[in-house]
């Protein structure tokens, strides 16, 4: 037994995954596989961090600007992705999300466009609507099981001049893509043609099958660029609220901190959230390995269930994250009527992959961080479900 295999009840804990499904699904007490956060502890380096900050009676005003918090991340990226980034790059924020809406106020006016692959984490059409911008979507390739960017169909968004910026998600959510060298460099060509300012988001950059690599976006151009993440995804301490971004453009970091210190009034972090992020930097590079060896096993479980028991339901072979892609047009069921039987019958919270865009129709979002015996029982509630017809 591994300890990606513990059970830990996170009822009562005001989960969202787990204490608020009703909010999403319309009842309680179903066996949730939906948010992106995990159901694993935290590395025990990471715990025994932020235990012994605990010991600590005072919690004030604290500061993120130093080497202490910026050398873990440099070094993080040199160990895992082989990547030698300055510094002075290096920012903090609450949240990618945050960073996004910001980036998106400064590179872009009232009524310009965001060109972003479709299908995509939902969090990016509300967040650039509500900054009143247009959603302008590429949508991605569906060809024998697998994704690619449309090159064609995003030179001729990035060629229209309203459309000033391209929200790229690397490694892809909810696809698993993970993008090679060739596509990033043609991604970055087309956004120097056009003059497009680019925001990645990386946040699931260490969760990755065996063989991956994630390139950084930056590998292969600096210019008009900013790469946006957070080691909570890796390590599951969203709640701790604290991410950071990566700008080599000195002029737009000192517009961005002027955002976040006098236009937001954050000029303070997190201070369990810099500390869980340095721990896991430093000393946990042992744990995400064994949690993507977990989550390997744990696919190739969900693969073989599918064949065996669901042939009609296709796993979209993942490349990284641990959100799982299943194509469930072969069903021939109603995305609506396949919902409410996974609710009434399987009693099973499994994301409507529409919730991603109309390219996300006839697919399912499974996340699979979680112990195999959750999983395996996920899978026969989907099967319940499905033999219901």
């Amino acid at each position: 037994m591994t300890e990606f295999d513990k059970i830990i009840d996170r009822k009562g804990t005001f989960c969202t995954q787990w204490d608020f499904v009703e909010d999403r699904f319309g009842q309680k007490d179903l066996l949730p596989f939906t948010i992106s956060d995990t159901d694993f502890a935290i590395p025990e380096t990471v715990n025994a961090a932020l235990q012994k900050r605990l010991t600590h009676p005072i919690y004030g005003y604290t500061r993120w600007n130093h080497k202490y918090f910026k050398s873990a991340v440099s070094t993080w990226y040199r160990k895992q992705f082989e990547f030698k980034l300055e510094e002075d790059w290096i920012l903090y924020s609450p949240s990618v999300i945050y960073s996004l809406s910001q980036l998106i106020e400064i590179m872009s006016q009232p009524g310009e466009g965001v060109v972003v692959q479709t299908p995509a984490y939902d969090a990016f059409s509300k967040t650039v609507t509500a900054n009143g911008r247009l959603y302008v979507e590429n949508p991605l390739l569906f060809q024998e099981g697998k994704y690619s960017i449309d090159f064609q169909d995003l030179e001729e968004k990035l060629a229209e001049p309203h459309n000033k910026i391209l929200l790229f998600c690397s490694p892809h959510n909810p696809t698993g893509r993970v993008w090679t060298s060739e596509e990033l460099e043609s991604v970055i060509l087309l956004c120097q043609k056009y003059d497009v300012f680019i925001i990645s988001d990386e946040i699931h950059m260490d969760i990755l099958r065996k063989g991956k690599q994630h390139h950084p976006i930056l590998r292969h151009g600096t210019e008009n660029i900013a790469l946006l993440t957070s080691a909570s995804k890796t390590f599951n301490f969203p709640g701790l609220i604290f991410s950071y971004l990566l700008i080599p453009d000195a002029k737009l970091r000192d517009k961005f901190c002027k955002h976040l210190k006098e236009k937001d009034g954050l000029s303070s972090c997190s201070i369990l959230g810099m500390e869980a992020t340095v721990s896991a930097y430093q000393t946990a590079d042992q744990w995400v390995e064994e949690l993507n060896d977990y989550l390997d096993k744990s696919i190739a479980f969900t693969r073989n269930f599918l064949r065996e028991k669901l042939p009609q339901v296709k796993l979209i072979e993942s490349e990284a994250t641990y959100l799982l892609w299943l194509d469930v047009s072969e069903l021939k069921i109603p995305m609506e009527d396949l919902q409410k039987a996974l609710i009434n019958v399987g009693k099973v919270a499994i994301m409507d992959g529409t919730i991603y865009g109309q390219t996300g129709t006839n697919f399912l979002r499974l996340n699979i961080g979680c112990s195999r015996a959750k999983v395996k029982e996920g899978l026969e509630r989907l099967l319940k479900s499905i033999q219901s017809f």
